[in-house]
């Protein structure tokens, strides 16, 4: 396989080109670059000292990647009831991502940037999107978006894997109940300073933590990228709006549905498993249950 060659600027003479395969999308460029130079997803700081959790209550945490410099941060939900379609639902405590996955993280995963690609891995991985799928907004501490909710659980399961912790998405019974603590207390002012919605967000996502955080210590519940969650009867459903809603179509009670517009300019029969070629603004985080 022939290579490119790509200049890094200002780079030591040993370390002044990347030997990257030709083959590999632009994206996918983009990526390995920003792996080599920067080493860590943007808004991913150095987790502050807290004070310690109630005895009896999880503790949040930061989490690497082994392999990368890629990091994450988990922070606790206290249980309690929430409602959905009517019915009272209580959910266990549980922890929920500091922010949304960006690409930082799931490019380890659908790359394999931490070396495991082309090893005894069984790990399956996405396969080549149609188009770019982060729209040329942005990469490095961006969300990830454009990805089927089985891309998520397949992701959730690799880094499972690499961890030996079980991250999952969340339930829709637990995200509600991490969105009805992250917004109490806020009014519009509130809701407008941690939210990306259409009268701010100019059209596309923006690098994860930009706003300000939540009730929780969370950013971009609301906004941003709309939330993958799992449904009991298999639904495929989005929560907490995203940078294409009005602000009030953002929040606790934002709810979306997957049809076939999300995926209508896949030219592929049947449609990627992995990739929505018109869900941009779909995205998602993980949780983990208390242990």
């Amino acid at each position: 396989m022939g290579f490119l060659v790509v200049p890094l600027p200002s780079a030591p003479r040993s370390a002044r080109s990347v030997r990257l395969p030709r083959r590999r999308p632009l994206w996918l460029v983009t990526t390995v670059l920003t792996a080599a130079l920067l080493g860590s997803a943007e808004g991913l700081e150095p987790v502050a000292a807290q004070a310690p959790a109630p005895a009896g209550e999880a503790q949040g945490y930061r989490e690497s990647i082994a392999g990368t410099l890629v990091a994450f941060e988990m922070v606790p939900v206290p249980g309690g009831a929430v409602t959905l379609e009517g019915a009272a639902t209580q959910v266990n405590p549980f922890l929920i991502s500091r922010t949304e996955v960006t690409w930082d993280m799931y490019d380890v995963f659908a790359s394999g940037l931490d070396g495991s690609k082309g090893s005894a891995d069984a790990t399956t991985r996405p396969s080549q999107p149609y188009g770019a799928p982060d729209y040329g907004w942005g990469h490095a501490g961006y969300p990830v978006i454009s990805v089927t909710r089985a891309a998520a659980e397949a992701f959730c399961t690799w880094l499972s894997s690499k961890t030996g912790k079980r991250y999952r998405l969340p339930t829709e019974a637990e995200w509600v109940r991490a969105a009805e603590l992250a917004a109490a207390g806020s009014d519009e002012g509130g809701r407008e300073a941690m939210t990306w919605h259409r009268g701010n967000a100019k059209g596309t996502t923006h690098p994860v933590g930009k706003r300000k955080p939540d009730a929780l210590g969370l950013h971009d519940l609301f906004g941003n990228a709309a939330e993958w969650v799992t449904t009991a009867d298999g639904e495929l459903v989005t929560r907490g709006g995203s940078f294409r809603d009005p602000l009030e179509g953002t929040g606790p009670t934002a709810r979306a549905v997957q049809d076939s517009s999300w995926n209508e300019r896949d030219p592929q029969l049947p449609k990627s498993n992995w990739w929505l070629s018109d869900g941009p603004f779909v995205g998602f985080r993980i949780v983990m249950s208390e242990q």
